[in-house]
């Protein structure tokens, strides 16, 4: 009988093998990188992730703005519209993959600030890395690690982004534990990803394509608030997006699995008196 940390370290050899697919590609496909929709394969490098993309909220120019081959499409929203970035804050991006909300996160904050993105896939960093030093950003820095248990100090951080990256996680409370240890007092969320806004049936819980792929494993919106609270996050505020739907029908055509999900925004604040 497996243990519960040989499921979990099942799960993230699964989700790692294969974003790291999809880094050696240069293809992205929404936040679903195994599914059918729009590659950066079908328009030229770079452009068919600029368009998925600009479809979740982000800009031309944010899609403009960032080194070729940065922007992947794995998102299912734009984390850097709630974020509220600051000149001088320090920034961690969880699942930075090939580096595009940390290079934007970077801009946001200029010389003064830092970001730090953290990957568990190291093809996925290796990548970052090298477009990091094509687009010549010194106040950024990739690190190899897994979101539950972050490669940064405690309270070392103001703010702290992710798309569509914690759904993928087999221990959502402990990433929202450690999120709340690397933040500093008055530190927030602002993060993008998948929630389940039904049951989602049995055979596509267990269906490893929708599970890499950012779905299958998405918790409710009243599990997500649970699990903030009791990590003694505050202002916790999560707001389905509008449409979110269709753009879901669009990873995986013809499942259906748009019934049950939507994409959303998740904000909350590590209170002062911590």
């Amino acid at each position: 009988m497996k243990t519960q940390e040989l499921e979990h370290d099942e799960v993230r050899t699964r989700v790692r093998e294969q974003y790291g697919k999809v880094a050696s590609k240069d293809a992205g496909y929404g936040c679903a990188p195994t599914c059918c929709g729009t590659s950066t394969e079908d328009a030229g490098p770079g452009r068919g992730a600029d368009a998925v993309s600009q479809g979740l909220g982000y800009s031309a120019e944010q899609t403009g703005a960032v080194p070729d081959g940065a922007n992947l499409g794995l998102g299912c929203g734009n984390p850097q519209a709630i974020a509220a970035l600051q000149t001088g804050e320090t920034v961690l991006d969880l699942g930075s993959g090939a580096g595009f909300d940390s290079f934007l996160a970077a801009r946001a904050v200029g010389a003064a600030g830092r970001v730090i993105g953290v990957d568990m896939t190291p093809e996925m960093v290796s990548k970052a890395r090298k477009n990091q030093a094509a687009g010549g950003y010194s106040n950024v820095e990739f690190r190899l690690g897994e979101i539950e248990s972050l490669p940064v100090a405690n309270g070392s951080v103001d703010a702290i982004i992710s798309n569509c990256v914690i759904n993928l996680s087999p221990d959502r409370r402990r990433v929202f534990r450690e999120a709340f240890r690397v933040l500093k007092t008055g530190g927030r969320l602002a993060i993008s990803d998948v929630v389940a806004l039904a049951e989602i049936p049995e055979p596509l819980r267990k269906d490893w394509e929708l599970y890499t792929g950012c779905v299958a494993g998405a918790s409710t919106a009243d599990e997500l608030k649970a699990w903030l609270a009791q990590a003694e996050f505050t202002q916790i505020r999560i707001e389905p997006k509008d449409g979110s739907r269709e753009i879901i029908r669009g990873w995986f055509p013809g499942r259906k699995i748009e019934e049950f999900l939507g994409s959303a925004t998740i904000e909350a604040v590590k209170p002062e008196r911590h």
